[in-house]
């Protein structure tokens, strides 16, 4: 019996893919050197959610529509997006503020003048992005720019010159950080949690920025595939 070889060379894993794991290596530098527990880790998934909700809507401005109704729908959608997305990263960011004990809530809750009508869900976002950034750790600001250009890197790699922005419709792009958040941050959320309550052992917080990585991967290949395949 004779074994066929497959002389196909192995395919090289895409840029973006190269710069998402490098970007989410860097924890593992706070984790080792500077002590970070996971609060620390929870909190820099956070500001990555804001991340990509920056990208979206730049995803959702740039998207090609064909008809009048459609240019309607996106001009409908964008603020749309802005406002409830901002308002679950505020109410996540919440969480932080009194579970993982991370700035003041209280603080957060208070700011001063009332924005007017679904705009005080942006206001909410932006009084807890200043409680959570102001309270962080020494040196999140590094791996936090490091998963800010590995998107940026994935946006105009796939999005701008993989020409997604003629395939996607713009109810799709909105939806597809929903999606991302609900099956990652259960995750980190849980995993965050069950470490803190045991005094967030370096081990452990490894072994979730390992998960972090591989489901990120693992998110992005099939995101990316079913775009190109729409």
């Amino acid at each position: 019996m004779t074994r066929t070889v497959s002389n196909k060379p192995m395919q090289r894993p895409s840029l973006s893919i190269v710069a998402l794991t490098v970007a989410n290596l860097v924890p593992l530098f706070g984790v080792i050197f500077l002590s970070w527990d996971s609060a620390a880790i929870v909190l820099l998934y956070w500001i990555e959610n804001l991340i990509i909700g920056f990208f979206n809507i730049l995803r959702m401005i740039l998207v090609k529509v064909e008809s009048s109704a459609r240019q309607i729908q996106k001009l409908f959608l964008i603020p749309f997006f802005c406002v409830h997305f901002g308002g679950f990263c505020a109410v996540h960011g919440f969480f932080l503020l009194t579970f993982f004990k991370i700035g003041s809530a209280e603080e957060a809750l208070a700011p001063a003048g009332a924005w007017m009508g679904p705009l005080i869900f942006l206001q909410l976002l932006y009084s807890v992005v200043m409680q959570l950034w102001n309270s962080r750790p020494p040196g999140l600001e590094w791996p936090a720019l490091g998963l800010f250009v590995s998107h940026g890197i994935s946006f105009v790699r796939n999005f701008i010159n993989g020409q997604e922005y003629l395939s996607l419709k713009v109810n799709e792009i909105m939806m597809r950080p929903y999606k991302r958040i609900i099956l990652m941050h259960v995750a980190i959320i849980a995993g965050g949690v069950f470490i803190m309550k045991l005094g967030s052992p370096v081990g452990l917080l490894c072994v979730l920025i390992f998960l972090k990585i591989g489901m990120d991967i693992w998110l992005h290949t099939k995101s990316h595939r079913a775009a190109k395949s729409g």
